[in-house]
Formats: C-alpha cells, sequence, structure tokens
C-alpha cells in the first residue's frame, strides 16, 4: 500500500486533532517507505522488541506508546540505551512511527476495545472527556465481583480497588493508561465505579473522601491496542501483512 494512503486513512480514524496538548506522535525514527505492505505492533519499541523485529523485516514499525517522548535532541541526550537503539534504527533501514492520545480518543480506539473487553451494553462517551468511555453491565455486580472480573477480561494480574462507593455495581466507565484524574467526573456522571490507572496516593485519598468506587489497573491493559489496530489496518487494506507482539509483561505479584 502506498504510504501516503495508509496515512491519510490512519489520519480518518485518528485525526492529530485528537491529541492531547503535549502529546508526542508520528514519525519517530527512520523514514516510511513508499510502500508498505508488513506492519509491526507494538505498544512500545525498545531493545526487547529489536531481535523480533529484525527477524520480521516489517516496513513499518507501529507502536501506542511514542519511542521518542519530547524533542529527539533532548530526549536522546538525557537516555543512552534509546540512542543507541534509534541508531540501530535508522543504520538497518527501520521505521517507528506512533500513534498515541489519537487512538485512545479515536474510533475504534483504546477505550472503545476495553469496553469491549468488559461486555459493556450502552456504550456512550464520558461527557466531558475526549477518551474516556462508559457502560452498562449486563446485570448488576458486587463491587468486589466486579473488580475481579475486570482484571480477568483485561487480561491482567493484579489491581489496586477502592471500594469507598456503592456497594452494587451497575455502570462503568473506563480510560486506558493514566486518566485517573478523570474519576471525579465519572462519579458526577452516575458511573457507580471508574477504571483508569497509575493513581498517586494524593488521588486515591480523595476517591475515599467522595465516597467513589475507583479500580486501578495496570497501563499494560493497553496491549488491546494490538488487536483493536490490526482491525483497523485490515480495514484499510485486507492485504497488509500485520504481526503484533505482545511482550510486556506485569511484575510479579508477591
Amino acid at each position: 500500500m502506498k504510504q501516503r494512503s495508509l496515512l491519510r486513512a490512519l489520519a480518518c480514524y485518528y485525526p492529530k486533532s485528537l491529541r492531547d496538548p503535549g502529546d508526542f506522535g508520528g514519525l519517530m525514527a527512520g523514514r516510511i517507505p513508499n510502500d508498505v505492505h508488513k506492519i509491526l505492533l507494538c505498544l512500545d519499541f525498545d531493545d526487547e522488541v529489536w531481535d523480533f523485529a529484525a527477524k520480521e523485516r516489517p516496513d513499518l514499525i507501529l507502536t501506542h506508546h511514542p519511542f521518542i517522548f519530547g524533542t529527539p535532541a533532548k530526549v536522546l541526550k538525557a537516555d543512552p540505551v534509546k540512542k543507541t537503539l534509534y541508531k540501530k534504527i535508522t543504520a538497518n533501514g527501520f521505521c517507528v512511527y506512533s500513534i498515541h492520545t489519537n487512538f485512545d480518543a479515536g474510533t475504534p480506539g483504546m477505550n472503545d476495545a476495553l469496553v469491549e473487553e468488559l461486555g459493556l451494553t450502552n456504550v456512550r462517551h464520558l461527557e466531558g472527556s475526549t477518551m474516556a468511555r462508559g457502560g452498562d453491565l449486563a446485570a448488576p455486580m458486587e463491587v468486589h465481583d466486579f473488580a475481579r472480573y475486570a482484571k480477568e477480561k483485561l487480561g491482567v494480574s493484579y489491581g489496586l480497588l477502592i471500594a469507598a462507593g456503592k456497594a452494587t455495581v451497575s455502570s462503568v466507565a473506563i480510560i486506558g493508561g493514566g486518566g485517573w484524574f478523570e474519576n471525579e467526573l465519572a462519579q458526577k456522571c452516575g458511573y457507580d465505579i471508574y477504571i483508569s490507572g497509575d493513581m498517586p496516593h494524593h488521588g486515591r485519598r480523595e476517591v475515599v473522601l467522595r465516597h467513589y468506587n475507583y479500580l486501578d489497573l495496570p497501563h499494560e491493559i493497553e496491549h488491546v491496542f494490538m488487536a483493536q489496530m490490526k482491525k483497523t489496518l485490515l480495514l484499510i487494506d485486507p492485504t497488509l501483512e500485520v504481526v503484533t507482539i505482545d511482550h510486556e509483561k506485569l511484575p510479579e505479584v508477591i
């Protein structure tokens, strides 16, 4: 597929206008070839992916999290490990391209995939949020039972539950990654529990004092990026070869 046609089609689903202010995305390293036939998908491109990429030889490596978050000169100067990998990428003719918060906000995007995994119905955008989605459970669940259900459905081995709100959960709001700060908005919109990740201590205290339910699940729930992006790419061009690597292992629970 022609590079220009591929990027134009991706922009229809995940336009740059949906990016958060201060986000970084687009071309990270190398040059996109004129013709793209094989694409490798991963959450992050790092040294753990290198051998797989070298074996597969994709025309394009498409990541969710930006390989370089900031200006290249500043990031590569501060991170010698990333600088070494950057040199290997360019020397071997690879190309790394990232679609980050515009994928989170886009449709079908990150948060659409998460609500689908949870089996929510009557799905809608969280009013006042560009990314978060909300929906209803098929049947009410006790809050601890729901936390265990969500952990299993989203493929992670642990979570942090604050059960300070309703004992029974019927409606759920969710955002992948570090969108914990929108939990108050979810509460105001009437959702029984909010799911996100990376919440600091002071945020947890605020949730407790507001008598709300919050489930902190690790950032790795965003591994749904690969399956969701693969669906989009094959809608754009069914002849594309799309390979994925889900290499990010969770820390051990002890």
